[in-house]
């Protein structure tokens, strides 16, 4: 009774990379992402977002705002977003003319996450930023001047992002150490932890939110949410196979080959030594694969143990409609 209380009162979302499966088409992959999101809204899941990676043969969500836009058009009410826009890439009043043109065109449905990794090796990120040189110290003055654009006291400013202003675009931090959660809590606004492929600091940068939120105009009460891997199939050996894509794909993140999303296999042994098993296994410790019994007892846990107020699911699985079936019966447990 406590488990399904648990996942009652928790939002499901979706964060998409937009995966290329092996065999298919930038396209294709764009058209499973929209194809995802309609499903997920009917499902009843909460926001939809996408995250922004670059010279990645892998994914195709370079142009994360064009992606969201694509998104946002197609579905009716689920909120669509970033998860996130990687700032120090983009001079903060462009990524405001942009998320405020969204929000224009979407009102009340635009998200605007924001993370301060390159989202991409350092040689691409070099291409992106040009003569751009960003410190440590950069990233929560830039948050702070996204938020002045997006304000009506920028109105008598000499630069002013139109459309955006005065359109108080919501914004979320993310990250996958202590210094986005401690930043997050200081700005209060809320805050998103990468567990999905990070784990290793998920409770401390939790606990330091919690500990030191302070309210702020768009947030009165702290909001923590975490990424988590899921696969929900009929039985679990069936996940357990559909899974085997998702660590083919964390296993070319590790070799650094980041190739299409492979089909699953019957037995990863013969694709990855001990060596990197072990370093997947680690990556992947909030990983919820299995029926969906199996999967209700290991989010309910997840949720007891964090104190999250919202689950951000991410799934990898090569066929679109076992990924959409993933979906349906993660909906299901609520």
């Amino acid at each position: 009774m406590l488990e399904e209380q648990n996942l009652k009162n928790i939002p499901f979302s979706v964060l998409d990379l937009v995966p290329v499966i092996q065999g298919s088409s930038h396209k294709q992959a764009m058209e499973n992402s929209l194809s995802l999101a309609q499903h997920v809204e009917k499902l009843g899941f909460k926001r939809f977002w996408i995250s922004e990676h670059h010279n990645a043969e892998s994914l195709v969500s370079s142009a994360t705002p064009l992606l969201i836009g694509y998104i946002a058009e197609g579905t009716k009410t689920i909120r669509v977003g970033s998860g996130g826009v990687m700032l120090p890439n983009h001079a903060p009043l462009i990524v405001a003319e942009q998320f405020g043109t969204l929000a224009t065109l979407y009102p009340d449905r635009i998200d605007l996450g924001l993370g301060r990794a390159p989202g991409t090796d350092q040689l691409t990120a070099r291409a992106l930023r040009r003569e751009r040189v960003e410190t440590v110290n950069d990233f929560p003055r830039d948050i702070q001047e996204l938020q002045y654009y997006f304000s009506k006291t920028s109105h008598n400013s000499p630069v002013r992002a139109i459309p955006g202003e005065g359109l108080e675009v919501p914004l979320y931090l993310l990250g996958s150490s202590t210094f986005s959660a401690q930043l997050a809590a200081e700005l209060g606004l809320p805050y998103a932890f990468a567990s999905h492929f990070a784990p290793n600091h998920l409770h401390e940068a939790m606990q330091l939110y919690l500990n030191g939120f302070r309210p702020s105009k768009q947030l009165e009460n702290c909001y923590a949410m975490a990424a988590v891997n899921v696969v929900v199939a009929d039985t679990d050996e069936e996940a357990e196979y559909l899974s085997s894509s998702m660590k083919q794909f964390m296993l070319n993140i590790i070799r650094n080959t980041r190739q299409p999303l492979p089909p699953p296999v019957e037995d990863m042994s013969k694709i990855w030594n001990p060596m990197e098993e072990a370093h997947i296994a680690k990556m992947m410790q909030y990983t919820f694969v299995g029926s969906q019994e199996t999967v209700r007892k290991k989010i309910a846990n997840f949720i007891s143990e964090t104190r999250v107020d919202e689950i951000i699911t991410v799934s990898h699985i090569h066929n679109h409609g076992s990924r959409l079936k993933s979906f349906e019966l993660l909906a299901q447990l609520k």
